[in-house]
C-alpha cells in the first residue's frame, strides 16, 4: 500500500492521544513494570488495553502474549533487526513475544510495557484517527504523550 502523503502531515500534526486515563489504567501499567510471566502480563495487559479502548471510545483490541523468542533477522551471524510485537488492524489484535531474540529471557518489564502501549497506539491510530498508522514524527509524540499520562517515565 502507498502511503499518501496527507496521512503523514496529518500524522506528524496530531502529537496527543485525547484521553485521559482511568486511575485503573495508571495502575495496571504501574503492575505491568512490575510483571515478569506471560500469563500476568496477559491480565494485565487485556485490562489495561480495556481500559485505554474505553478511554478513546473504540473498540477492544485483542491481547496475545506469547512466551516465545522475539521474530529476528540476522547478518552475519549478529542480530540486525527484531519485531518487539506486532498489530493486526483487520482482526484487532496485538501480538508480542515475550522473550527476548537471542538469550530467550523475559523482556524487561518497560520494554513490554513500551511494545503494549506501541501496538495500542496504532489500533488508536486506526480506529479513532482514521490514519493509515506509519511511524511518523507524530506517531512516537503521540505515544510519548501517552506514556505522560499514563505517568510512565
Amino acid at each position: 500500500m502507498i502511503f499518501s502523503q496527507n496521512n503523514y502531515f496529518r500524522s506528524n500534526r496530531l502529537i496527543k492521544v485525547k484521553i485521559k486515563p482511568s486511575p485503573e489504567a495508571v495502575s495496571l501499567a504501574n503492575q505491568i513494570l512490575t510483571s515478569g510471566s506471560h500469563h500476568i502480563r496477559q491480565k494485565l495487559g487485556e485490562k489495561l488495553l480495556d481500559e485505554l479502548c474505553d478511554a478513546a471510545k473504540i473498540d477492544i483490541v485483542k491481547l496475545e502474549i506469547a512466551d516465545t523468542k522475539q521474530r529476528h533477522k540476522k547478518i552475519a551471524g549478529r542480530i540486525a533487526t527484531k519485531r518487539y510485537g506486532s498489530y493486526r488492524p483487520a482482526s484487532k489484535k496485538i501480538e508480542i513475544q515475550n522473550l527476548t531474540a537471542v538469550r530467550g529471557q523475559i523482556l524487561a518489564p518497560k520494554t513490554f510495557l513500551d511494545t503494549l502501549l506501541h501496538e495500542w497506539l496504532h489500533h488508536y491510530d486506526t480506529y479513532k484517527l482514521k490514519l493509515r498508522s506509519i511511524h511518523s514524527r507524530g506517531f512516537y509524540e503521540r505515544l510519548n504523550d501517552l506514556k505522560r499520562k499514563l505517568l510512565i517515565k
